[in-house]
């Protein structure tokens, strides 16, 4: 009984690790990839550019969950490519909230 609780609370965290924030070495690449490709069209200070802005005044009333969708299927139509094969749906979601709070200079 012992041993299935534990091997229980191992899979919880593992769970938890993964719907989280990504590991530290995964975070710098991604915020490589939104500095150097998405500023790419969105401006390298991300105030726009050939898309739109990024700061945070302009996502603010954007939903969190439509910004992630966009990041990875992308936008017909338009310039914005899809990073689905880039990123998972956690690391879209943990990159709009970075860009909703500020990146840091």
């Amino acid at each position: 009984m012992l041993r299935f609780l534990a091997m229980l609370a191992l899979a919880a965290v593992c769970t938890t690790a993964l719907a989280g924030a990504p590991a530290p070495a995964r975070r710098a690449e991604i915020l490589h990839l939104l500095r150097q490709d998405c500023g790419a069209c969105h401006g390298l200070t991300l105030k726009g550019g050939l898309g739109p802005s990024l700061e945070p005044a302009a996502l603010a009333a954007k939903d969190a969950d439509q910004l992630s969708f966009v990041i990875l299927q992308g936008r017909r139509g338009t310039p914005m490519p899809p990073w689905g094969a880039f990123l998972t749906q956690a690391e879209a979601r943990w990159m709009v909230e970075q860009l909703k709070k500020g990146l840091p200079k």
